[in-house]
């Protein structure tokens, strides 16, 4: 045997070679071997193992920072998506599911004594007319000012919401029924001042209302009750702050009730209509019938439609109701005229149009099929629009009215005077008449101002070109004094209170004046 065979197969450095390349192999990547001085072949490959295990250390080490960085990414990605997804993009404000956490989280650990938390839920008014007449770009800065102010006006550690559309809630920690009054109507004042956009002053309050948490309380149930505690406010006349009472929730339910009642009313034949005649102050005969819709109920009676017409705007039923009205008002005006008894009285049918049928393209075919249908010339049908809905509406509107004034429609503004009036809204609008309100005649008699005033609303509607018809005509001397000073045409008590159409039918047959004595 050779010299360099029996010293291979005896050299102890082979054992540590092999211990070694046994623990880079296991992972061991600290392991080192121990070089001799001999510099041998054994030695080189000692040397290239270790150099190895330190290349791959490096390696390693490289590969776990680019691991910790990746891991670090993804997780700040998923932080981001979590936070995107609980937040309203517009107002950087929560959104309906986070506030919805939020508020289960308060009611597992909120209550202390007397303190817990409450929620204030608020909706903004005249938002809608904001966003159709300057468009929703203006909107959209309306309801990031709107999300300032309440974030300005709550305390660091409550939560603002952005619910959808104009609609925000602020979940109150640890506060007393007070206290929580208290933020409340300091957000309401915060949002009662003008707002100066893009050269618009701008006003847009809110409604709002408060549930106080009870523990044990579903959020889903605590958010019901705010909802209708804020509903409340709005029939209250907005701008207020309603606290949850337990005969809200009833009185949500009897109207649920009725919502479901009224869709019945509409299809069925539970649906009446009234005719109040407008009277020729001059002469007294009769120029028009204003047709006012009733409810005949079949538990509750006659509903007036100061009850049911606001829930058939909310729930989208008006349109129907409107044209329900539409073709039955234009039906009995054509039976008036075809009646020889009845049909020496030239008036036209009077009926009120909701905002809602103006923004229907729909609309102006309805009026002219109901019209053709009727065999009636147009001008015989004058259509009753709110001041507000005239005023503040949008493109459409403005095309609707327009088609209906090419189509031969009379077009009259309603409640004169309750808010909105103007003389260059008067001068520019695409209507024949004014309907002035009652509560400007109702002081004639009581304040010695009043006479000048009306006079001076009376020549104001005519500088701008328009007829003019007052309401709430209650006595002799208020018709008398109206005559006076140059207005010829009234509606009242005086003369008639609202009739069916058959007792009407009975007065035109045998009364050419009014009041029927």
């Amino acid at each position: 045997m050779s010299e360099s065979n029996t010293y291979s197969g005896n050299d102890p450095r082979l054992g540590l070679l092999l211990d070694g390349i046994v623990k880079l192999a296991a992972g061991d990547l600290n392991a080192r071997i121990e070089v001799s001085d001999a510099r041998d072949e054994i030695d080189a490959v000692i040397m290239g193992t270790n150099l190895l295990a330190e290349d791959l250390q490096i390696i390693y080490a490289e590969l776990e920072q680019r691991v910790a960085a990746r891991t670090q990414q993804l997780h700040d990605a998923h932080r981001e998506m979590q936070l995107m997804a609980m937040t309203d993009p517009l107002t950087g404000l929560s959104n309906r599911s986070a506030f919805a956490d939020a508020l289960s989280d308060a009611q597992e650990t909120g209550h202390n004594g007397s303190q817990r938390p409450a929620i204030l839920l608020l909706d903004m008014n005249g938002f809608k007319a904001i966003n159709d007449s300057l468009g929703h770009t203006i909107g959209d800065i309306v309801l990031e000012t709107v999300a300032r102010r309440i974030s300005g006006a709550v305390r660091e550690q409550d939560m603002v919401a952005r619910m959808g559309g104009d609609e925000f809630a602020i979940l109150l920690h640890n506060v007393t029924p007070s206290m929580a009054t208290s933020i409340g109507n300091r957000v309401l004042a915060a949002l009662d001042s003008p707002m100066e956009i893009d050269g618009e002053h701008l006003r847009c309050g809110a409604s709002m209302g408060l549930r106080m948490a009870e523990a044990g309380q579903s959020a889903q149930n605590l958010m019901m009750e705010a909802d209708i505690a804020m509903y409340e406010s709005k029939t209250d006349g907005k701008g207020k702050l309603k606290i949850f009472q337990p005969a809200m929730l009833h009185a949500r339910q009897l109207r649920n009730q009725l919502v479901g009642d009224l869709k019945e009313a509409i299809a069925g034949s539970q649906l009446i209509l009234n005719y109040q005649p407008i009277i020729r102050l001059d002469t007294r005969g009769i120029e028009g019938v204003e047709a006012l819709v009733r409810w005949k109920h079949p538990t509750r009676g006659i509903i007036m439609p100061d009850e049911f017409i606001p829930i058939a705007e909310e729930t989208g039923m008006i349109s129907d109701l409107g044209g329900w009205v539409l073709r039955t008002a234009v039906g009995q005006l054509q039976q008036w005229r075809s009646d020889p008894l009845t049909a020496s009285h030239n008036f036209t049918m009077r009926i009120n149009v909701s905002a809602a049928d103006l923004q229907r393209l729909e609309f102006v075919e309805d009026v002219r099929d109901a019209l053709a249908e009727a065999g009636l010339d147009p001008s015989l049908l004058v259509l009753e629009l709110t001041e507000s809905a005239v005023i503040q509406g949008n493109d459409l509107d403005r095309y609707t009215l327009n088609s209906l004034r090419r189509l031969g429609v009379g077009l009259e503004i309603d409640d004169f005077g309750t808010g909105y009036s103007s003389i260059s809204y008067l001068r520019r609008l695409p209507v024949d008449a004014v309907k002035v309100d009652r509560t400007l005649l109702a002081a004639l008699g009581s304040d010695p101002s009043q006479p000048a005033l009306l006079a001076a609303v009376l020549q104001l509607i005519r500088a701008c070109g328009l007829n003019a018809v007052w309401e709430g005509i209650e006595t002799e001397e208020q018709a008398d004094y109206l005559l006076s000073i140059g207005c010829t045409s009234g509606q009242g008590y005086f003369f008639s209170r609202p009739l069916p159409a058959a007792d009407l039918t009975e007065q035109l047959k045998h009364h050419k004046t009014w009041p029927i004595s």
